[in-house]
């Protein structure tokens, strides 16, 4: 049985093909249904997300170059693009690599964002599909699971997720360092911009209670307000809404301060200086720099932000080398296990034989052990199958631990013919 891997990632492909591919599980049904019907493909995982596809499969012995051919058809016809478009964008691995590979990507050591956690799920709930449609068996699942046991090893024994690495993250990061816990606290979100909004979003993960969401246009602030359940506030409220809030991001893409020193000088006064923290993701900057000298107000702009994520992303790269070296281990686990799966019909061969001989062997006797008691006849049993199994059990182990050191096979061929198992 070959194990085969191909597929495509952020490395390798535009977003624009691996849209279509994803998208096309939902328009045409999923490719799962279709692979299981391929000669050359005895199990299959498909795994979608906006950063990557990627087909794993079992094949028979000899029929991988078969499978490869389908799986690059099935992927272009799904893609409505040319063979020779969609081979630019792809990987293949095959068998240890293959492992390497999926190992990897569930661990996060290939995503995008190094030590995200998204990925595990999602490669998670592709497994669940494809064991839902039954298109999974002994080899896939215990690739699957023994994935996700690599990247578990990764989260708990490295700090490959412990810092942040998007302006989002480090906003949440800085917020908690500023006021401890972030439950019930208020924030106001000036602009619709992309960033503010994420890192809105990561915000209210940690339990911030009320949001205020101003802008120019106000149709738009109700718009985003909605997505937050939060209240929608004209510029000119933005004094007033000061006093009530926490937190303030800003990113208006305005040609002047939106939040000038003297309008935070006056909410903080009103608010009877409780900490203020100000996030400024506009360029250029929505929020006077000076405000962040006035006493417990602490402004931070996109710069600040960036020089956060940078430090962080180079403290994730060197626990990434930790990671290695266990990944590296959980794979020469797994990859000692399908070498053993070579010798394991050679080793039960071997076994029915003896037992065999063995129970031939008691049924000649039969008529002399009659005369014994049924306490008798049993230990004579006892002792026979005893004999047998330590007799069985060191060529057994040799074989296992042959099959670890890859010379499983010649072994297993010189038992087969010294004790004539292929008959």
């Amino acid at each position: 049985m070959g194990i085969l891997l191909i597929g495509m990632s952020h490395k390798t492909s535009p977003l624009a093909i691996r849209e279509r591919l994803s998208l096309s599980c939902e328009n045409s049904g999923h490719p799962l249904e279709r692979l299981r019907q391929m000669p050359s493909v005895r199990e299959a995982l498909y795994l979608a997300t906006c950063n990557r596809v990627e087909v794993l499969v079992c094949t028979p012995d000899q029929a991988e170059r078969e499978a490869g051919e389908g799986l690059k058809a099935l992927l272009a016809e799904r893609a409505k693009i040319t063979l020779s478009e969609l081979e630019r964008c792809l990987y293949a691995f095959s068998d240890a690599e293959a492992v390497r590979h999926l190992f990897r990507v569930a661990s996060s050591l290939d995503s995008l964002v190094m030590g995200e956690a998204q990925i595990l799920g999602q490669v998670k709930e592709a497994y669940r599909v494809a064991v839902e449609q039954k298109a999974t068996g002994m080899m896939l699942n215990r690739i699957l699971h023994h994935a996700f046991q690599a990247a578990k090893r990764v989260r708990t024994e490295t700090g490959i997720a412990d810092n942040a690495v998007s302006v989002g993250f480090a906003a949440v990061e800085l917020a908690k360092k500023i006021f401890g816990r972030l439950e019930g606290k208020a924030i106001l979100l000036v602009g619709a911009g992309e960033m503010s909004e994420l890192a809105a979003r990561h915000l209210l993960k940690q339990g911030i209670s009320t949001i205020f969401v101003a802008n120019r246009t106000y149709a738009r602030a109700e718009e985003i307000a909605g997505l937050f359940e939060g209240t929608a506030v004209s510029l000119e409220q933005i004094p007033e809404v000061l006093k009530k809030v926490d937190i303030a991001i800003s990113s208006t893409g305005a040609p002047d301060y939106v939040l000038t020193r003297e309008m935070v000088a006056s909410a903080l006064h009103r608010r009877k200086n409780r900490f203020l923290f100000l996030i400024d993701i506009a360029v250029p900057r929505d929020i006077e720099p000076s405000a962040g000298e006035i006493d417990n107000v602490y402004l931070y702009n996109i710069d600040h932000l960036q020089e956060l994520v940078d430090e962080n992303r180079h403290l994730r790269e060197r626990e990434a080398a930790k990671a290695e070296i266990i990944l590296e281990e959980e794979i020469q686990n797994h990859l000692d296990w399908i070498s053993s799966l070579e010798v394991v019909p050679t080793i039960v061969r071997f076994r029915e034989k003896i037992e065999g001989i063995m129970k031939a062997e008691l049924e000649k006797s039969a008529s002399w052990r009659q005369a014994l008691s049924e306490s008798d006849q049993n230990h004579v049993e006892s002792l026979v199958s005893s004999v047998v199994n330590k007799i069985l059990h060191e060529p057994t182990a040799c074989l296992r631990e042959e099959s670890r050191n890859r010379n499983g096979l010649a072994y297993a061929a010189a038992l087969r013919r010294l004790f004539k198992l292929e008959k």
